[in-house]
């Protein structure tokens, strides 16, 4: 009966949190969602008509938005907004001070996890403008979607494609900056919170997870090879 009744109170306690965020959340601009993919499918591979950016819009159409904003690490790419049907895909990456780059530094990862990022540590880049604090490029982000027609926050989603390893055990592409805007966005607590949901979500909301995850060696092997295209997969 007491293990019953303990497993009672910590439903509870995790509903009155969730409850807690979600309220938070529904009063901020920006609605953190979770990782969008595992690995790669094409490369380029944030352009209409993309699995991942299809599954992104038609989630964000069902929630009643207007836009979608995707983080990244920074790489070679401008990170330019496009449509994908009726909603607009914003992108920004972040460009740390190692320079434009698609590597995962764990140290760095373990760090702002535990202290949060610097606010001088990093630049940003959306649409191939160049910003130099979160907050000029998250107020260009948020006046972009202001201009589609946005009403309520905007819901965001980090890559997470990996280009190697374990594909579970790195949250891959973007995931930095997801943690850093909600920790800049809602506070530390939050910002933990929506790690563990960012992690999980893509299971619940992500219709190809079981193809990414039994192909991905698979895929990261032809991402590094450069064999990825646009129409070389039957994804289920």
């Amino acid at each position: 009966m007491k293990y019953r009744n303990f497993s009672i109170g910590l439903t509870i306690i995790a509903i009155l949190i969730g409850g807690y965020f979600y309220t938070i959340n529904m009063t901020g601009d920006i609605e953190p969602l979770g990782r969008l993919g595992f690995v790669k499918f094409s490369d380029p591979d944030m352009y209409p008509g993309n699995p991942h950016s299809k599954d992104l819009a038609k989630y964000a159409d069902e929630q009643g938005s207007k836009n979608a904003l995707v983080v990244h690490y920074g790489g070679s790419s401008n990170y330019r907004s496009y449509k994908e049907g009726n909603i607009t895909i914003l992108q920004l990456a972040f460009i740390s001070d190692k320079g434009a780059t698609t590597d995962i530094d764990w140290r760095e990862v373990i760090e702002s996890f535990l202290w949060g990022v610097p606010d001088d540590k990093w630049n940003f880049k959306a649409d191939g403008k160049e910003f130099n604090t979160l907050d000029e490029a998250l107020d260009y982000i948020k006046g972009n979607a202001g201009k589609n027609g946005q009403e309520g926050p905007i819901p965001m989603v980090y890559h997470g494609t990996a280009r190697g390893g374990n594909t579970l055990l790195s949250q891959g592409c973007g995931f930095p900056l997801y943690y850093y805007i909600t920790w800049k966005e809602y506070g530390r607590i939050a910002a933990y919170y929506y790690f563990f949901q960012g992690v999980v979500f893509p299971f619940f909301n992500l219709p190809t997870w079981k193809y990414e995850l039994e192909h991905a060696s698979e895929l990261q092997e032809d991402y590094i090879d450069g064999k990825l295209n646009r129409t070389n997969r039957n994804i289920k």
